[in-house]
Order: structure tokens, then sequence, then C-alpha cells
């Protein structure tokens, strides 16, 4: 299975098979910011740069290890979140309720590849610590609540 910057990719397995979660159940729709396939991580809601310190005091930027350990699914409400600067590359992957893939968020996204989805329109927002699902596979970004 292959794997992006924290997170486990969905991908084919060493039979070939496609992998995905057919049980997870889907939540927000949005711009993809690039075509980066499937990623899982934790959902974490961001507010501003003491939940960043916060985070760097905690051990949760230590998931996404190879043995399979999901990581890190940030979600924010600001495009220009830029406070997402000192943990951006160790995130599997981030949400924004807001903006567009030309926003900066979206550009950041696109140069760290870390996976992104821009603009989402949560039905239901998941409680921090859900595994989630970022599909870029389709012309929307969408996030799913895992049912593993």
């Amino acid at each position: 299975m292959a794997r992006l910057r924290g997170g486990v990719a969905g991908g084919e397995s060493s039979e070939g098979d496609v992998v995905t979660d057919s049980e997870a159940r889907e939540v927000g729709r949005g711009q993809k910011a690039w075509d980066f396939g499937t990623v899982s991580g934790r959902w974490r809601r961001l507010e501003g740069p003491e939940d960043v310190l916060d985070l760097m005091d905690s051990d949760e930027l230590d998931g996404g290890d190879p043995d399979g350990e999901p990581g890190l699914v940030a979600v924010v409400r600001d495009a220009g979140a830029t406070f997402l600067g000192p943990v951006f590359e160790d995130l599997a992957g981030v949400v924004c309720t807001g903006g567009t893939i030309r926003s900066h968020i979206g550009i950041v996204s696109r140069e760290y590849r870390v996976p992104g989805i821009i603009g989402v329109a949560l039905a239901d927002e998941p409680d921090d610590g859900t595994l989630v699902e970022l599909d870029a596979t389709g012309p929307d970004g969408v996030v799913r609540v895992s049912s593993s």
C-alpha cells in the first residue's frame, strides 16, 4: 500500500485489490487541492496558534508510522491558516471549511504534497480522534468517517 506524509494512502494491496473502506460514511465535500488519491487519519480541529502549540507538545503527530498507524488530519476554518506552518509537513491531510483551491492553504497543500480538501461543506462534523478518509479520486474531494 502506498503511503503519503503521515497517513495511509488508498491504493492496491499486495494481491492487486483496490483498498477502500466501503462502510465509510460521507460527511462532507469540497475541492481537492490536488489528485492525491485516498488517505486516512485521525480528525483534529485546530482553531489557532494555541492549538498548534498544544499539538506540538502532544504525541498526536507521532502517528502515521510505517506500521499503519494513521496520522493526523487537521481541520481548519480559515483558508489563510498560516498557524499550521510548524506542523504542516507532519499532517496526514488537511480539511478547510472555507476558501478555494487558490487560497493559501490550497497552494501550500500542493507545494508540500499534503493531501487537502478545501471549501468543505460538512453535513456532520466528526469528533476529534475519529478516523476519517480523504478521497480525491473523483471530481470532488470527499470526507468520510471510516468504519474502522
